[in-house]
């Protein structure tokens, strides 16, 4: 349970993080935020896993990229964000 709690809190300040250095507006609300850090967590865990196959935990900065990355993919397929 405490597991669970932490990834909303972590994925919520990864993601606030990345909205607020991302140029320009996202418009999301707080669950797609808490989703976004989350997300970009385990993106930048799974690019940085140094051999390892599955998901890792990142670094914070590393995860604010990751969130970054997808906000630009985001936006380049349409999603609206």
């Amino acid at each position: 349970m405490i597991n669970i709690i932490g990834a909303i809190v972590s994925g919520l300040v990864v993601g606030i993080l990345a909205r607020f250095f991302y140029p320009g507006a996202v418009n999301i609300g707080w669950i797609w935020t808490v989703g976004l850090g989350i997300a970009g967590s385990l993106l930048a865990g799974l690019i940085t896993a140094r051999g390892a196959p599955g998901f890792h935990r990142a670094g914070c900065l590393a995860s604010i990229i990751g969130a970054m990355a997808l906000i630009l993919i985001g936006r380049l397929l349409g999603w609206g964000l």
